[in-house]
């Protein structure tokens, strides 16, 4: 697939060195000669600098015969503009990135795809659903939802009460058959190397585990792990930015009570007219002594989204220290999130790791509706839709020579989520969750083509 990437920031670079292991043909465009320098030194791709709105230098990319552009500058007016312009010159399919939420949510009613463009992703807005749905979590770690809440990915770091420790897979699902999740992943305590899981894996004390999940299979899965339940209810939010705006204004509608920390006077006057509903406080959150004065011991969550990293995770690690069961920190550097667990914040969360993964999926070949990336973990997650010339259609699961390091999590067939075992058969309309590791994706999009 030929794709070409304006913009070699975070987003850009990062989804360039996704696909060009893939052997994708990817040409990137940047103004900025050092970040092309960058990626042209590390990555096999072509690079241009240049414009990205130039329609010479879209010529120059051969935009007529690009499959793919994605837009993924800083600048909101640049991608859209880009995405027009190469749809126009010949692109089958256009992406732009967005920063103004209003964007996504009118979408329908402005008619991008109208301009040009097929698709707007919203890091901010990503971000924001991201928070909101590790609140509803709160026991777990990362989350991630399929079609709805039909299927969802979850994921906990194992205690020695978890009453499946020390238990084999095959053990645990014999021991617990009617239980509605099964384990898809698992990252060994104090190691970066990834398991796809068998019947003879064994769960073992500190193991991170990332199961998939049917309708209330997440509290099954909450009561077997030994985790003390815990009501998140009062939440305070540090940075009142657009990702802090839009966590503020997404949570006030449901059961949460919010306290929002903003360090600019001016902008939190702005956000307490218009979040009326959350308690808007203008202050330092850095400030240890303002924190304890607002009470952080009786939070239940803590959210840092300032535009600092450190500021975030320094700030997660004091809310830890007073007791605050679930921490999340926003940050830019995508090497932090190796040292998430073991600095002891819950979740990390890189609003451009989550727009490159929203991405990602047009990418892959067979008909795929969603895509995830597992944090911290060296795993992928797919969801595709079975048609009736998929390999993998009308047969049993136990039938299939499925590589070893992949796995199907579940299925979701008529809007209901199942958790398929051997004898399960897919049929033509199912929607297969599977994840695995990056070494194996051909292999397993052959199943789906």
């Amino acid at each position: 697939m030929k794709i070409i990437i304006a913009g070699a920031g975070e987003v850009g670079f990062h989804l360039a060195k996704l696909l060009s292991y893939e052997s994708q043909e990817i040409t990137l465009i940047d103004s900025d000669k050092e970040s092309l320098t960058y990626a042209n030194n590390h990555l096999d791709i072509r690079v241009i600098k240049g414009d990205a709105t130039s329609i010479a230098v879209l010529k120059d990319a051969r935009i007529n015969t690009a499959e793919l552009f994605i837009a993924v500058t800083s600048s909101e007016t640049t991608n859209i503009t880009a995405s027009v312009l190469a749809k126009q010159l010949g692109a089958k399919r256009t992406i732009a990135r967005i920063s103004n939420a209003e964007f996504i949510d009118q979408k329908e009613e402005v008619g991008f795809s109208k301009f040009g463009i097929d698709e707007l992703i919203s890091p901010e807005s990503l971000a924001a659903s991201e928070i909101e749905l590790l609140l509803n979590q709160y026991a777990f770690n990362d989350s991630y939802e399929f079609e709805d809440g039909a299927l969802t990915m979850l994921s906990l770091r194992l205690s020695r009460t978890a009453a499946f420790v020390d238990k084999t897979v095959k053990e645990a699902a014999e021991a617990f058959s009617e239980l509605h999740f099964v384990p898809i992943a698992i990252q060994r305590f104090g190691t970066q190397y990834t398991i796809i899981p068998r019947g003879d894996t064994q769960f073992k004390e500190g193991d991170k585990v990332v199961f998939i999940t049917s309708k209330g299979g997440d509290q099954e899965l909450f009561e077997l792990s030994g985790k003390v339940k815990t009501e998140v209810k009062n939440v305070m939010i540090l940075g009142g930015g657009k990702i802090g705006f839009q966590t503020t204004k997404s949570l006030c509608v449901g059961k949460f009570k919010v306290k929002l920390i903003e360090k600019d006077k001016k902008n939190a006057f702005d956000l307490a007219d218009e979040l009326p509903n959350a308690l808007i406080i203008n202050g330092d959150g850095r400030n240890v002594e303002l924190l304890e004065e607002e009470n952080i011991d009786s939070m239940d969550a803590f959210i840092s989204v300032t535009g600092n990293s450190e500021t975030n995770i320094m700030s997660c690690l004091v809310a830890k220290s007073r007791g605050v069961k679930k921490t999340i920190a926003l940050v830019e550097n995508m090497d932090y999130f190796q040292l998430s667990q073991s600095i002891g914040i819950d979740t990390l969360i890189n609003k451009k790791l989550l727009a490159a993964n929203n991405i990602f999926r047009y990418i892959r070949k067979g008909e795929v509706v969603a895509m995830t990336k597992l944090n911290n973990m060296n795993a992928e997650m797919l969801e595709f839709v079975v048609n009736s010339n998929s390999k993998i259609c009308n047969k049993l699961i136990k039938d299939l020579d499925f590589p070893r390091a992949a796995i199907i999590g579940g299925v979701i067939r008529h809007g209901e989520g199942l958790i398929p075992l051997g004898s399960f058969k897919i049929s033509e309309g199912d929607r297969v969750v599977v994840c695995f590791l990056p070494r194996v994706i051909a292999e397993v999009e052959k199943f789906f083509y």
